[in-house]
């Protein structure tokens, strides 16, 4: 069916979009384990980015399984597939103008770099999220650790299904460490100079 397709070509160009907002528009893709503090970091940062004046838009793992991706499971094809539809999603709405901030525990290397080729190296920021499997399961925010270990979740990352670490992410933030004001000032810190505010 593909092959029966064309790309239509718009009178209005990312260039254009981008001048309206005054500023540019690129991905935050936040991974790293459950309870790691991905979400909870975006959140924070959308917060302070929209308070800016900022066009922002969060999409956010547990949401996005909810709706879209409602139909996938987690096994690895499963979350592939998940991570390929957020990747062209986030990609649209990098092509609107927009600050997309993903959290996804996106836990495989290559399915990470196929975002950085669908949407273009320039306009992903990649934040790795590395706080230890060790806090992570302390904190069980969800209570999914718990069952994990009772065998009751099949292909839980860290536990029965692995987590390969980015090899070279754009941020390292360790929120065992770093409280939610501390790790988002780095993040600014990185990402201000990329908006190029005009």
């Amino acid at each position: 069916m593909a092959n029966n397709t064309f790309k239509q070509h718009f009178g209005i160009t990312l260039k254009d979009r981008r001048k309206l907002r005054k500023h540019n528009s690129f991905l935050i893709w936040f991974t790293g384990l459950s309870g790691a503090g991905k979400s909870t970091l975006a959140n924070a940062l959308e917060k302070v980015l929209f308070e800016r004046g900022i066009g922002t838009y969060l999409l956010d793992g547990d949401n996005v399984r909810q709706g879209l991706n409602s139909d996938l499971n987690f096994t690895e094809e499963g979350r592939k597939e998940n991570i390929r539809r957020i990747s062209e999603v986030a990609n649209l709405f990098v092509d609107s103008g927009t600050v997309v901030l993903a959290a996804f525990i996106a836990p495989f290397e290559a399915d990470r770099n196929n975002i950085r080729t669908i949407l273009g190296e320039e306009n992903v920021v990649e934040v790795y999220v590395s706080t230890s499997l060790k806090v992570c399961e302390e904190r069980d925010v969800k209570g999914l650790y718990k069952k994990a270990r009772n065998g009751e979740i099949p292909n839980f990352t860290g536990i029965s299904s692995p987590y390969e670490p980015p090899s070279s992410p754009d941020i390292i933030i360790d929120t065992s460490s770093l409280d939610v004001e501390e790790c988002v000032q780095q993040i600014l810190e990185k990402i201000i100079p990329k908006l190029g505010l005009k």
